[in-house]
């Protein structure tokens, strides 16, 4: 097992990276449900959601991440 110690500014980023590819897999879900309704139902087409995310959403879900992880 490797012992190595991140510093805060590597903690940070990797949670960001976390926060950005947790959205990330909520958009792609969020699309697929919406192409499979349409090709299910086509005269009851849905449009796609936002498809993009703000920083602000990226930081938010990271510092929920975070507390999760500094939670003693």
């Amino acid at each position: 097992m490797s012992t190595s110690n991140k510093t805060g500014y590597e903690i940070r980023a990797d949670l960001l990276c976390l926060a950005e590819g947790i959205l990330s897999g909520n958009i792609q879900r969020e699309n697929e449900a919406v192409h499979v309704h349409n090709d299910t139902f086509p005269n009851d087409k849905r449009p796609l959601g936002e498809q993009y995310m703000s920083v602000e959403e990226v930081i938010s879900t990271a510092r929920v991440l975070n507390d999760f992880v500094t939670e003693k």
